[in-house]
């Protein structure tokens, strides 16, 4: 009898045990085999604004303590080169057309239309929390935050939460955080600069954890080097001889081949060169601060015993275009300066100084936090876990990989909205003329002024109605890109083709020379890509294309 019992317990323990390791374990690798471990790793994400990816070269403490330790990606790119269509990506691993915030603004997009479809209900931050992780974020969350919704509104999901509501987050200075549902003031002193101010949070709670048994998810989002790309106070003086750099794309020579928003514009001239070169300095200053605080959290993560058993990853939601093929700065196109962002990944088991070159999309960010914290990404999910690619020392041997990658733009609405606010605005000033008009008094004065006023709203109406052909907003497209070729189809029938290998500037659009079975072979896995959702795309995206 007791021989049984004894089994029994055996048993049951270790049934216990079997358990345990799968809801507390995670694996890497060692150079030679998986291995288990007791206790899921702490995960740290770093999301810089605008950031492009030759700039890292410029941030030295990133270099040695991510770059040199960690795996790097050299063709990671975003589905979406603007602001809040990325960081929504990010947050649930979608592409624009699933999650369906289109641009930074409503109607159709910015946190209003987030909010409103009520995606910030199912978050890598949610999947995280059920599963037992301690969520903090800290930072720029989606643009337009927290309108809609009160000012102390946190999303779901976060145990700890720190983000602008109210001032001038994109200034540094003068702004008001959300901490925790508390509304706290920052002034214009060097102690206020919202980098630093972040920092120290971040190194703050990261202290705390140290006495939480929970494994942790640290959201990091600076605004730098957004415009207007604030230094802090200590680095203004840095950088003042640096230019911009002249790649082959810059104040491109011959862009008869492009389509027509990038054919109207002129060559750069004196003044816009002047403010790219000052642009480009600013930039750099300003991410002297982020490279600061990656550095703070490391020394945080040492000095609480957490840096061996936490994965860091250092992204930007886009790219930034300053000069390339004509065009003030800015972001938006299909090019590499917008949509190719740097991906640095330092933690257990990545092979240090480490280039990879496989496809990576900003959509395969939460399912790769969610695979490190064993925890499963809801069916909804089109990206895919980078892990198999982190893990492996030799990652062309992973057997199955994307082939194919999708990236989408839909400027016009952001068009459309500001048709909206002027179509408003000539509203209330036809209602405030009617009250005007009841006064006889001021008839005529108030009539020559809302005549000026309608005629200068009208006046912008106008063009917001048919847009300036020399805008440099490209019109809504997608684009496929692939290791070799990137190729574009506009809403306005026009189409590029680069190839990459002997065009890496995306110089020669070589749509009208190519092959058509090549240009059929784009065209057809592009449109299959633009309507697929979830393993669908996966299954897509690893088909190979013949000849590649």
């Amino acid at each position: 009898m007791r021989k049984f019992v004894y089994c029994g317990l055996l048993c049951l323990l270790g049934a216990v045990l079997v358990a345990f390791s799968h809801t507390n374990a995670y694996r890497y690798f060692d150079g030679k085999r998986f291995q288990e471990r007791s206790g899921r790793p702490n995960i740290v994400f770093i999301l810089t604004d605008d950031q492009d990816a030759a700039s890292l070269e410029h941030m030295p403490k990133v270099k040695k303590l991510l770059l040199e330790r960690g795996t790097s990606f050299s063709n990671f790119f975003v589905d979406d080169s603007l602001c809040c269509p990325s960081r929504s990506s990010i947050l649930r691993g979608q592409y624009v057309h699933n999650h369906k915030v289109l641009t930074n603004s409503p109607p159709l997009g910015g946190f209003e239309k987030f909010y409103e479809l009520r995606n910030d209900e199912s978050t890598i931050a949610v999947w995280l929390k059920n599963s037992g992780y301690r969520t903090m974020f800290l930072g720029k969350y989606l643009n337009g935050y927290p309108h809609d919704a009160p000012a102390t509104y946190v999303p779901p999901g976060w145990d700890e939460w720190v983000s602008p509501a109210l001032g001038k987050p994109y200034n540094e200075f003068e702004y008001q955080l959300n901490e925790n549902r508390q509304i706290v003031g920052y002034g214009t002193q060097p102690k206020d600069f919202m980098v630093d101010v972040l920092s120290a949070k971040a190194a703050t709670l990261i202290g705390q954890s140290a006495k939480d048994s929970r494994p942790f998810f640290l959201y990091l989002a600076p605004y730098a080097p957004h415009k207007p790309a604030t230094p802090a106070p200590r680095h203004e003086q840095l950088f003042a001889e640096a230019k911009a750099p002249r790649t082959p794309a810059f104040d491109e020579t011959d862009v008869s081949d492009k389509p027509a928003y990038i054919q109207n514009q002129s060559n750069l001239s004196p003044e816009t060169l002047e403010r790219i070169e000052r642009l480009y300095r600013k930039r750099l200053q300003s991410l002297q601060s982020v490279d600061d605080l990656v550095e703070n959290v490391i020394h945080a993560l040492e000095q609480s015993g957490r840096l061996e058993n936490t994965y860091i990853f250092f992204a930007s939601d886009n790219g930034f275009h300053m000069g390339e093929h004509r065009l003030p700065p800015g972001k938006g196109t299909p090019y590499d300066e917008d949509i190719r962002v740097p991906l640095v990944v330092r933690g257990p088991g990545v092979v240090a100084g480490r280039v990879v070159q496989q496809l990576g999309l900003n959509v395969d960010l939460a399912p790769t936090f969610a695979d490190l914290a064993s925890a499963k990404p809801p069916s909804f999910v089109d990206g895919r876990s980078l892990l198999p690619i982190l893990s492996n020392p030799n990652p062309g041997e992973v057997n199955t990989w994307r082939q194919t990658a999708l990236v989408e733009f839909w400027p016009k609405f952001a068009q459309a909205r500001r048709k909206a606010k002027w179509e408003a605005k000539l509203a209330r000033k036809e209602a405030r003329q009617t009250e005007l008009e009841a006064s006889q008094a001021e008839t005529n004065a108030a009539s020559d002024n809302i005549k000026d006023e309608e005629e200068s709203a009208n006046k912008k109406n106008r063009t917001l109605e048919r847009p300036d052909p020399r805008s440099p907003m490209p019109p809504e497209y997608q684009a496929l890109r692939t290791l070799r070729y990137l190729y574009v189809e506009y809403v306005t029938g026009e189409r590029e083709l680069y190839d990459l290998q002997t065009d890496p500037h995306q110089l020669n659009n070589i749509y009208t020379q190519a092959p058509p079975t090549l240009i059929h072979m784009l065209a057809e896995r592009l449109h299959m890509l633009r309507t697929c959702e979830g393993k669908k795309c996966r299954s897509i995206e690893d088909d190979p294309l013949p000849g590649f």
